[in-house]
C-alpha cells in the first residue's frame, strides 16, 4: 500500500485548516489539521474525522469509543492509554508515531498502514483488520485475541510477546518480519 510521505503531498492538503472547535462527543471534523497539540482525557466518542491530518499531536487517556477516521494522515503523534473501542479506521496512514496502552477492542481497520511506529500494549481483542500493514514497526505485547485478520502484513517489523489465540486469519503474512515472538496463540 502506498503511503503519502508528507503533509503537502496529500490530495486534500490545500483544503486543510486548523481545528477551531473543541473535540467533543459526536463531533464532525472534515478537512482539519491538528498540529502540535496535546489533548488530555478528551471525551470524543462517536466523532468523525474525514480527510484530516494530525502532526505532532499527543492524546493522553480519553474516550474515543466509536470514533471514525476516514482518509486520515497521522505523523509523529502519540497515543497514551485511552479507549478506542469499536472505532473505525478506513484509509488511514500512521507514520513515525507511538501507541501505548490503547484499548481498541472490537475496532475495525481497513486499508491502514502503520509505518515506523512503536506500538506497546495495544488491545485489539475482537478487532477486524483488513488490508493492514505494519511496516518497519516495533510491536510489543499487542493483543489480537479473538481478532479477524485478513491480508495483514508485518514487513520489517519486530513482534514481541504478541497474543494470537482464537484469531481467525486469511492471508496473514509474517514474511519479512525481522522478529516474531508469540506469547500465546
Amino acid at each position: 500500500m502506498p503511503v503519502v510521505p508528507d503533509l503537502a503531498s496529500l490530495p486534500y492538503a490545500r483544503h486543510l485548516r486548523p481545528l477551531t472547535d473543541e473535540l467533543g462527543h459526536d463531533g464532525d471534523h472534515a478537512e482539519v489539521h491538528l498540529d502540535s497539540a496535546e489533548f488530555d482525557d478528551v471525551r470524543a466518542g462517536g466523532s468523525r474525522f474525514s480527510e484530516c491530518a494530525m502532526t505532532s499531536v499527543t492524546f493522553t487517556g480519553g474516550a474515543f469509543d466509536g470514533v471514525r477516521l476516514d482518509d486520515v494522515w497521522i505523523s509523529r503523534s502519540r497515543w497514551i492509554g485511552g479507549a478506542w473501542g469499536d472505532a473505525q479506521l478506513l484509509n488511514v496512514s500512521i507514520l513515525d508515531s507511538s501507541i501505548a496502552g490503547l484499548q481498541a477492542y472490537g475496532s475495525y481497520w481497513r486499508r491502514v498502514v502503520l509505518q515506523g511506529c512503536k506500538i506497546d500494549s495495544l488491545n485489539l481483542r475482537g478487532a477486524k483488520l483488513q488490508d493492514v500493514e505494519f511496516r518497519d514497526c516495533d510491536l510489543t505485547e499487542v493483543d489480537f485475541y479473538g481478532a479477524t485478520l485478513t491480508a495483514v502484513t508485518f514487513p520489517g517489523s519486530s513482534i514481541r510477546r504478541a497474543r494470537f489465540d482464537k484469531v481467525t486469519t486469511k492471508k496473514l503474512d509474517f514474511r519479512g518480519a525481522v522478529e516474531l515472538d508469540v506469547a500465546q496463540g
